[in-house]
């Protein structure tokens, strides 16, 4: 089988052509015509010696996974359904903005988190995406949306906000950021990279130490009673720990605040008294909250906040200092929509709380 160059960022690249006797600066060049250029013919990359190209045509590939179904909202917001093989898919959402074009991608086929709010952890787990599978999502939803009148890519920012826990996949996922960064990959800002997650501990201060880009957090409760049921993963990593991870995380983090991602339950955790707790619990921690209107799914047994209940729970948390935003829902005509990606999984977590509490 044909070695995907998709799946090495820049160091793993130039190890590779090591081994097979090339210079390391090959690398830099190659990289330039996968992902500037989006070039995927190693015989179209003309400033490369020909004996490379010959090689590089008997040995390797440039493949990205392989769109299943496409589906266009009235907003135009984009869901692709990609194929990562055995019976696998999952979901990439392109969300164009007039000064930005946002891409969510997908860390995990399925997520074993099981978060109560959310489809995609309703389905189980399968694996972890290789590099290839997630880069190769940025990869082929460029070249599907095509270059602009300046000649550049649409994308101009990413989240790491898909199916899945990017921190639970984190060798890879790392990676995958590194060629999102790399000046000669796509070159993106850590401001414009952001990675969301449930709160994994560890692997937010390793990442703090290995590749800081832009932090949001799935907080979505103001204590950990309620936090326990809406995010498992809370009783193995409390409120006190993951607030102190956050602070030591903007040690080193491309912005000077988090992002506490919040989605708004009726009757669950949308109260004026509970907005009035949410204040005393991040008092001590940088921070803005982006309010997410529920989108609900089939057999979930929540429904979406009042407007008005929205309203004066975020006059609260402005009234309180802390700037506030409520998330425009986008793509929920074609369940692209915060919480509505499910893609399709075979699951093989059998999964238990057990299992939840010990990862």
């Amino acid at each position: 089988m044909k070695q995907n160059l998709l799946d090495f960022d820049a160091h793993g690249l130039a190890a590779y052509l090591t081994e097979m006797g090339e210079k390391p600066f090959r690398a830099r060049q190659l990289m330039r015509w996968i992902y500037k250029v989006g070039e995927s013919d190693f015989a179209a990359m003309t400033d490369i010696a020909a004996s490379l190209r010959n090689k590089m045509l008997q040995v390797a590939e440039i493949r990205p996974p392989t769109i299943m179904r496409e589906a266009v909202s009235e907003d135009g917001t984009c869901k692709w359904l990609l194929d990562v093989g055995v019976g696998n898919a999952v979901e990439t959402v392109y969300i164009p903005e007039e000064t930005r074009g946002t891409l969510c991608v997908s860390t995990q086929a399925g997520c074993a988190l099981d978060c109560s709010f959310c489809s995609t952890g309703k389905q189980g787990f399968n694996r972890n995406l290789s590099v290839a599978e997630i880069i190769g999502q940025l990869w082929w939803a460029n070249h599907q949306l095509g270059k602009n009148a300046e000649g550049n890519w649409p994308i101009s920012n990413v989240v790491m906000m898909g199916m899945g826990e990017p921190l639970l996949n984190f060798d890879n996922t790392v990676s995958a950021l590194r060629l999102m960064l790399d000046d000669h990959g796509y070159g993106l800002s850590r401001r414009r990279v952001t990675v969301s997650t449930s709160g994994i501990v560890p692997a937010m201060d390793r990442l703090r130490e290995e590749c800081p880009v832009a932090l949001a957090i799935s907080l979505h409760a103001p204590n950990d009673a309620l936090r326990d049921v809406l995010v498992p993963i809370n009783q193995k990593y409390p409120l006190k720990q993951l607030l102190a991870a956050c602070n030591r995380y903007l040690e080193k983090a491309p912005r000077d605040f988090v992002t506490f991602e919040y989605v708004m339950l009726d009757g669950i955790n949308d109260s004026e008294q509970q907005a009035r707790e949410l204040l005393r619990l991040v008092r001590d921690v940088p921070c803005k909250f982006n309010l997410i209107p529920f989108n609900p799914f089939p057999q979930s047994p929540y429904r979406r906040a009042k407007p008005d209940a929205i309203q004066r729970f975020r006059d609260i948390l402005i009234q309180g200092g802390i700037t506030t935003t409520l998330r425009k829902t986008r793509g929920d005509d074609i369940d692209a929509a915060c919480g509505q990606l499910a893609g399709q999984v075979q699951d093989k977590t059998k999964r238990t709380m057990q299992r939840i509490v010990q990862i």
